[in-house]
């Protein structure tokens, strides 16, 4: 499912200035390991930088399943 992924000024420095992201993605993980910026998103060990603020929805995904979070297109 097609949803769009809008990354923050210093995000969108490091992915080339691209702001925005059009992916088919079933979760925010899936979606978030698809872009360019994934290494600066996720640590060595795979897990979500706790720094990373993530909405979907304007709803922050640490209070719903986190990266397991479905998303909707």
């Amino acid at each position: 499912m097609a949803v769009t992924v809008l990354l923050p000024g210093l995000l969108a420095d490091q992915a080339g200035g691209r702001k925005e992201f059009e992916l088919d993605a079933p979760t925010v993980g899936a979606a978030l390991r698809a872009l360019p910026v994934r290494d600066l998103l996720f640590d060595d060990g795979g897990v979500l930088r706790p720094i990373v603020n993530v909405y979907v929805d304007g709803e922050d995904v640490r209070e719903q399943s986190g990266v397991d979070t479905a998303l909707r297109g």
